[in-house]
């Protein structure tokens, strides 16, 4: 018996660069808790690099938003899939 706890962390891909954290979140949101948002930006210019990560607290969310074959932001199909958990 493992205490490990199983993380639910998708990857978004092809992200807007006008989304934000909250933007993300506020999104997700509508298929349960999410636990945290994150987008990945470039460093030496400061602006979105088109991808982040989303984790919910719950399987059932996290496989709701799994399950919707389309995911549409700010007129944008984004690109939805499991994280790699490393």
């Amino acid at each position: 018996m493992s205490n490990v706890r199983r993380t639910y962390k998708l990857f978004v891909g092809n992200l807007p660069w006008t989304v934000g954290k909250k933007e993300l979140e506020l999104y997700f949101s509508k298929f349960g808790h999410v636990s945290s948002a994150a987008i990945v930006y470039d460093n030496q210019q400061a602006i979105s690099k088109g991808y982040g990560f989303v984790t919910f607290s719950s399987s059932d969310s996290y496989n709701s938003a799994c399950n919707q074959n389309l995911h549409y932001l700010e007129g944008r199909a984004l690109s939805v899939k499991e994280a790699n958990n490393q």
